[in-house]
């Protein structure tokens, strides 16, 4: 499925995706800029230049650590979530392993990434009660609507 994100950056050197990743890696990085394309941006760096273990830890310390620097606690409602994070972790995972090769750009990555990813998916997986659980956010959850891809993924726990 291809959904265009009219609010999604276009990249057109992997220097803007790097900036990107060091904004967001000093914590510096404007909360208004860390959109869903800006974690997605994230999640690709962090998986181009870590194992998958490696990536999923990194990003969810830099999530905490980005959240904490501008005063978003978990709760309830909003701050970190581990089921969200490591459901689009998978799915970037699958996403390059699909797409990747060695001609392809980092900006031209992350722009078909952007570009892909329904911002909505998890929800083809969860149902909205089950996703959006305290239990969820703080700990990995399996789908109750369907499962999800194969990918060698770390164990969430």
């Amino acid at each position: 499925m291809f959904v265009t994100n009219v609010d999604a950056p276009h990249y057109e050197r992997a220097a803007e995706v790097e900036a990107l990743v060091r904004g967001f890696l000093s914590c510096k990085l404007p909360w208004g800029e860390w959109t869903h394309a800006a974690h997605l941006t994230v999640a690709l760096w962090h998986l181009l230049h870590y194992d998958l273990a490696e990536a999923v830890e990194r990003v969810r310390r830099g999530i905490q650590r980005y959240n904490a620097a501008n005063g978003v606690a978990t709760t309830r409602e909003r701050g970190y979530h581990e089921t969200i994070t490591l459901f689009w972790m998978r799915y970037v995972r699958a996403f390059l392993e699909a797409n990747y090769n060695e001609g392809c750009s980092l900006a031209s990555l992350a722009n078909a990434l952007v570009e892909r990813a329904d911002r909505n998916a998890p929800l083809t997986h969860y149902s909205r009660e089950l996703l959006f659980s305290w239990e969820a956010r703080l700990a990995w959850v399996e789908p109750d609507l369907k499962a999800l891809p194969a990918v060698d993924c770390p164990d969430p726990r």
